[in-house]
C-alpha cells in the first residue's frame, strides 16, 4: 500500500518526524509562550519530514491539537495516542492524520495485529511502536508499516531519560523484519546521537522534547546536519586526528 507518511520520511533531506507536545511525562510545560501554529511553522521552515501530534491526555494533548495542526500544514501527520479501538482510527483519519500510533506494549498481540489491519483498511499508515524482539515478532504487514523503536518506558509515563541502546540493539532485527522505514523514537536530545542513529541505518527519527526544549529548533537542526556531514566524510589515511 502506498504511504504518503513513509514516502515523506524516506525522501526527506531531514529525516525527522518532529513532534508537537504540550507537556512531558511529569507534566512540565514544553510549548512555553509559543502557540501550536508557531511551533509547526518552525518545524516546516527547517524541513521536517512529517509532524507527530501527541493527543494523549497524559501529555496535555487533545484531538483539537491534531485538527489545529492539520489546518496549518500539508505535511503528513501522525496521531500519537494510546489507540485501542477501530473508532479511534476512523476518527484520526477524519481529523487529518496520515498515520496512527499502535503501541505493542499496551495491546494483546491479537488486537495489535487487528488494528494494523484496520489502519491499512482505512488508508492510514500503522506507526507501530516496539521495545523488544517479542513485540517486533507481532508486527504484520511490515512492508506497509513504520516500525519505531521506543527508547523510553511507557510504564513510567516516559518520565525517565530513556536508553538509546534500545534502538541500537534492535536496529538489525527491525530492518530484517521488512519495514522500509525503521525509526528511532524518543529520548533523542543530542544532535550527534541523532546523526549517529541515522548513520547506523535508521531511516527516520521521532523527536519531540529534545526539539521543544532546545534553545533554538533551527540551531538543533544545524548541529544535527553538521554531525551527519562529519559522519559521511571519509577519513583520509594518514590524516592527523
Amino acid at each position: 500500500m502506498a504511504s504518503a507518511f513513509i514516502d515523506a520520511v524516506l525522501a526527506a533531506r531531514l529525516p525527522i518526524i518532529m513532534e508537537v507536545k504540550r507537556s512531558d511525562g511529569d507534566g512540565a510545560e514544553l510549548l512555553g509562550e509559543r502557540t501550536i501554529a508557531e511551533i509547526v511553522e518552525q518545524y516546516v521552515a527547517v524541513g521536517a519530514a512529517c509532524i507527530s501530534v501527541v493527543t494523549g491526555r497524559w501529555f496535555g494533548g487533545s484531538d483539537a491539537m491534531l485538527e489545529e495542526v492539520a489546518g496549518v500544514t500539508e505535511l503528513p501527520l501522525l496521531k500519537k495516542d494510546f489507540i485501542t479501538r477501530e473508532k479511534q482510527i476512523v476518527a484520526a483519519r477524519e481529523m487529518g492524520a496520515s498515520a496512527v500510533l499502535l503501541t505493542a506494549k499496551i495491546l494483546p498481540a491479537k488486537t495489535f495485529r487487528h488494528l494494523i489491519e484496520i489502519a491499512l483498511h482505512h488508508g492510514l499508515t500503522p506507526f507501530v511502536e516496539i521495545v523488544d524482539h517479542d513485540e517486533l515478532g507481532s508486527v504484520i504487514h511490515p512492508a506497509d508499516c513504520v516500525i519505531a523503536v521506543n527508547n523510553k518506558d511507557i510504564n513510567t509515563r516516559e518520565r525517565e531519560p530513556g536508553d538509546i541502546d534500545v534502538s541500537r540493539s534492535l536496529l538489525e532485527a527491525t530492518v530484517a523484519a521488512g519495514t522500509p522505514c525503521p525509526v528511532s523514537a524518543s529520548a533523542i536530545v543530542d544532535p550527534r546521537i541523532g546523526a549517529e542513529l541515522i548513520d547506523a541505518g535508521f531511516k527516520g527519527l521521532l523527536i519531540g522534547t529534545g526539539l521543544l526544549r532546545a534553545a533554538s529548533i533551527s540551531g538543533w537542526v544545524s548541529d544535527f546536519e553538521r554531525h551527519r556531514a562529519e559522519l559521511r566524510t571519509p577519513i583520509t589515511p594518514g590524516a592527523s586526528s
